[in-house]
C-alpha cells in the first residue's frame, strides 16, 4: 500500500470567533504568533511512526493572513523533513480547483477548496489522487500519535473481506483525552439539555470498545483518525455543503452508496486541543444549519432508487435521533434556553426569530446539491489520478524539505513496510 497522511491545519491572526452565519468558522484556529503551535506537536509525534511516505498539510487561513500562515507552516515543516512534507496552500489549491472546475463547472459552490470542512477534506482527497496514493489517513493537527505502528494499524484489514463478504474500505479509529478516556464528557448545563449528544455518543463508543472483535461496523467516523481506501474515496466525496460534522455525514454518504465505515478499537490518537471551545452563537448557527440540512438530505437520498435506503433503526442509538423533523424542536429549545441564560442574548434572539427559519429554507433548497456533485466525483477523481502535470505544478511549490540526493534515495529501503498488514479476523456473524 501507498498511504499518505493528510492534516488540515487551521490558522488565524487572532482568536476572535467568526461572525454569525459566516462560512469558514472552525472549532478552533491556531494564532500565527503562537510559540508552540499544535501542528508542531503533531508532526513531532509522527517522527516516531514507521513507514511514513508523505505528509500533506492543508493550510486553511483567511486571505488577510494567508501568506503569514503559509510561511509559519513552511517553517514548521522544514524542521520535519524526514516526513517528506507537502504544503498545500492557496497557490497549490488553485491548480486543483481549476482542474476540478473544468469537469464540474455546472456544480454550485466550493466543492474542492481550502474553505469549509467538507471542501477541505475533498482537497485532501484530490491531492492524494493526483499523487497516486491508494490510502488516505486523516489526522487533525491538535492530535498526537502515541504508537510507532500507527500507520500499520491504520491499514490493518483495509481491503479485506468480512465473513459476510463485505469489503472494508473505510476505517475509523478514535481519540482519547488527557485522561486516556475515549468517552465524551456529559453536560449538566440547563441550557444544553436538548443539545448535548454525549450520552448517545458514549453508547456507540462503549459498544465498539467492548466488542470481542477488533473491527466492527460503525455509525461513527472520527475525522481526526480515519483511513480511506482509494476504492472508497474516489467513489464517494465528502459533502462540501454541510457546515460542520462532515465526518459523521460521510458515514451516511458511504452507506447510501453501499459502503460501510468500520471501527478499529485498537487504533487511536490523543487529542490535545488548545482549550475546550465555549459555546458561541456562530458555531451554534452552523450546527443549526448542519442538522436541518442533514435530515432533509437523508430524505432526499432515501427517495433515490439508485441509492441504498438508510433506515433510522440502522443509525441507533446515534445519530438517528438527530435526523428527524424533531431536530427543529431541539434547535428552538436550545436557542431559547441560551437566550434566557445568556450571554450573547441578542444573537440567540436573532436565531430564534430569523436564523432557524433561514437554515430550514437552505436545507430544503440544498438537500439535493450533494447528490449532483457526488455523481460527477468519480469522473473527477479518475481524471486527477496520478496526473503528472498537476503533480509537477503542486510539488514545485509545495515541497518544503531539502531535495534528496541520488545517494540518499538509493540508500532508502525499497521494501514496502506496509505491504503485509496481516490477516483480518472475520467479523462475527452477529455483525
Amino acid at each position: 500500500m501507498n498511504p499518505v497522511v493528510v492534516i488540515p491545519s487551521y490558522w488565524a491572526q487572532g482568536e476572535k470567533p467568526g461572525a454569525l452565519g459566516e462560512r469558514g468558522v472552525y472549532d478552533y484556529t491556531t494564532r500565527i504568533d503562537r510559540p508552540l503551535p499544535e501542528l508542531e506537536s503533531c508532526l513531532s509525534s509522527l517522527e516516531q511512526v514507521s513507514g511514513v511516505l508523505r505528509v500533506i498539510v492543508l493550510v486553511v487561513a483567511p486571505k488577510s493572513c494567508a501568506d503569514s500562515a503559509r510561511a509559519r507552516v513552511n517553517s514548521i515543516c522544514r524542521a520535519h523533513a524526514d516526513l517528506n512534507p507537502l504544503v498545500i496552500g492557496a497557490q497549490e489549491a488553485a491548480h486543483v480547483e481549476r482542474a476540478v472546475a473544468r469537469m464540474a463547472h455546472h456544480i454550485a459552490g466550493e466543492t474542492v477548496s481550502l474553505r469549509g470542512y467538507g471542501a477541505i477534506r475533498n482537497m485532501g482527497l484530490a491531492v492524494a489522487s493526483i499523487l497516486g496514493h491508494d490510502v488516505v489517513v486523516f489526522l487533525d493537527d491538535d492530535e498526537v500519535v502515541l504508537d510507532k505502528d500507527f500507520l500499520i494499524k491504520a491499514v490493518w484489514g483495509l481491503g479485506s473481506l468480512t465473513r459476510q463478504n463485505l469489503q472494508i474500505l473505510v476505517k475509523s479509529g478514535f481519540f482519547v483525552d488527557a485522561l486516556d478516556s475515549p468517552y465524551a464528557e456529559p453536560s449538566d448545563q440547563w441550557s444544553e439539555k436538548y443539545w448535548t449528544k454525549a450520552a448517545e455518543f458514549n453508547k456507540v463508543m462503549e459498544r465498539a470498545q467492548t466488542s470481542a472483535n477488533r473491527i466492527t461496523r460503525s455509525n461513527h467516523l472520527c475525522g481526526g483518525c480515519c483511513a480511506l481506501h482509494a476504492a472508497a474515496y474516489t467513489r464517494v466525496p465528502f459533502d462540501p455543503y454541510i457546515t460542520r460534522g462532515e465526518d459523521l455525514d460521510y458515514v451516511l454518504d458511504l452507506r447510501a452508496n453501499g459502503l460501510d465505515v468500520w471501527f478499529d478499537n485498537e487504533w487511536f490518537v490523543r487529542a490535545q486541543p488548545p482549550e475546550e471551545p465555549a459555546p458561541v452563537p456562530s458555531t451554534f448557527m452552523q450546527d443549526v444549519y448542519r442538522w436541518l440540512y442533514e435530515y432533509r438530505k437523508l430524505d432526499a437520498m432515501n427517495a433515490r432508487r439508485d441509492l441504498r435506503t438508510i433506515t433510522p433503526e440502522s443509525l441507533m442509538p446515534y445519530p438517528a435521533p438527530w435526523l428527524t423533523p424533531d431536530v427543529r424542536q431541539r434547535v428552538f429549545c436550545t436557542a431559547l434556553r441560551r437566550f434566557l441564560a445568556g450571554p450573547d442574548r441578542l444573537a440567540y434572539l436573532g436565531i430564534l426569530t430569523k436564523g432557524r427559519y433561514e437554515a430550514d429554507k437552505f436545507a430544503k433548497l440544498a438537500s439535493t446539491r450533494y447528490l449532483s456533485f457526488a455523481m460527477v466525483w468519480p469522473t473527477i477523481a479518475s481524471a486527477l489520478w496520478d496526473d503528472r502535470f498537476l503533480q509537477g505544478s503542486i510539488l514545485s511549490t509545495g515541497e518544503v524539505s531539502a531535495p534528496i540526493s541520488s545517494a540518499m534515495r538509493a540508500a532508502r529501503p525499497t521494501k514496502d513496510q506496509l505491504g503485509d498488514t496481516g490477516s483480518l479476523p472475520m467479523v462475527g456473524d452477529d455483525q
